[in-house]
C-alpha cells in the first residue's frame, strides 16, 4: 500500500527569544521524515519586549500568508498572542497560555497548549496505574500553570504550590478552580520541610537545575525514599535535583517525557498524523547526546 503522505510538505516554526539552539526542529523533521513528508521546521527568533505586540502580530501574518502550517510558540509570546488568535482549542483556553497555532484549512489561528498534555502523559508513563496522592509544586509560573492542571486533571488528591511571588499563587489557584472546580493550596518556600513531610510527590517547575541556572529548589535532605519526585528542566536529563532523589531512593521522572510529549502532540495537530511517540524520544535522547559530545553545536536545521 502506498504512503499518502510521501511527499506531502509540512511548514512549521518555532516563535521566541533564545530559540536557536532548540531541539524542538530537529524533532519535527525527524518524525516528518519517519511519515515520508519533506517537514521543514524553522527558528523565528522574537525578543518580545515593550510594544512588542504589533512585530508579533506581523509574524503570525506573514506565517499565514507564507502557507506555514503551524507555530510552537515559546517565551516570552505564550500570553502575548493569545488576543491575535481567531480562537483557542480547550487547552489553551484552559491554562491561558498558547505554545502552538494551527494554521486551519480557512487559514484561521487556533491556539493550542501542549505543554499540559505533555506534562499529563509523561506523569501517565511513569506512574502507570498508581495514583499521583499529595503533591507539592515548587514554582508558579508558565510551566507550573501546565503541571498544576495537569495533576488536577489525572486526579491528584491535594496540590500545594509553593512560589516566593504570592500573586502567582494566588493567579495560579484561580485559574485551576476556574477550570476544574478544585482547590489548591498556596504557600512559601520556608514552609516547604512541613509539606514535603506530608506529600507523596514534588514538580520542579522553576529554572533549577539547569545548565545556567544550577542547584536544586529546594534542599533535596527533605526528600524520602517514598517520594516520586519530577522535573521539568530537560537540559541536562539529569538535574542535580533528581540525581539527589534517585541518591535518596525516590522515584525519578525526568523533563523528557514532557518535552517528547509536547513536541508529539504539536506534529500530531500540524499533521493530523499519530506520531511515534517512542522514535521521538529515542530521537531527542540522541539529539542531547550529541549536543553533550559537541558543546555549542547548531543541531537544529
Amino acid at each position: 500500500m502506498s504512503n499518502p503522505d510521501i511527499g506531502r510538505s509540512i511548514l512549521a516554526g518555532l516563535i521566541g527569544h533564545g530559540v536557536g539552539p532548540s531541539l524542538t526542529p530537529p524533532m519535527h523533521e525527524l518524525e516528518g521524515s519517519r511519515h515520508g513528508m519533506r517537514y521543514i521546521y524553522r527558528s523565528i527568533e522574537f525578543a518580545g519586549g515593550a510594544d512588542s505586540l504589533p512585530d508579533l502580530e506581523r509574524l503570525l501574518e506573514m506565517a499565514r500568508r507564507l502557507g506555514f502550517n503551524g507555530l510552537n510558540i515559546t517565551f516570552p509570546a505564550k500570553q502575548n498572542i493569545m488576543p491575535l488568535l481567531d480562537r483557542l482549542g480547550p487547552s489553551a483556553a484552559m491554562i491561558g497560555a498558547v505554545n502552538t497555532v494551527l494554521f486551519d484549512e480557512d487559514g484561521a489561528a487556533v491556539g493550542h497548549n501542549t505543554d499540559v498534555t505533555g506534562f499529563k502523559a509523561s506523569i501517565d508513563d511513569a506512574l502507570a496505574q498508581n495514583r499521583c496522592g499529595h503533591v507539592v509544586l515548587v514554582g508558579a509560573g508558565g510551566a507550573g500553570s501546565a503541571v498544576a492542571h495537569a495533576l488536577v486533571m489525572r486526579g491528584v488528591e491535594s496540590l500545594q504550590v509553593v512560589d516566593v511571588d504570592a500573586q502567582k499563587c494566588a493567579a495560579l489557584a484561580a485559574s485551576v478552580h476556574a477550570a476544574h472546580g478544585f482547590s489548591i493550596g498556596q504557600a512559601t518556600p520556608d514552609q516547604l520541610p512541613q509539606l514535603l513531610a506530608r506529600a507523596d510527590g514534588v514538580v520542579n517547575a522553576t529554572p533549577f537545575g539547569m545548565a545556567h541556572h544550577p542547584g536544586t529548589p529546594f534542599d533535596p535532605e527533605l526528600l524520602q525514599p517514598r517520594h516520586w519526585v519530577a522535573d521539568v528542566v530537560y537540559r541536562p536529563v539529569d538535574t542535580a535535583l533528581l540525581l539527589a532523589a534517585q541518591k535518596r531512593g525516590c522515584l525519578t521522572i525526568s523533563g523528557l517525557g514532557m518535552a517528547m510529549h509536547q513536541a508529539a502532540d504539536a506534529f500530531e495537530i500540524f499533521t493530523g498524523n499519530t506520531a511515534d511517540r517512542s522514535a521521538m524520544l529515542q530521537d531527542l535522547n540522541a539529539l542531547i547526546e550529541a549536543e553533550s559530545l559537541h558543546p555549542g553545536a547548531a543541531l537544529h536545521r
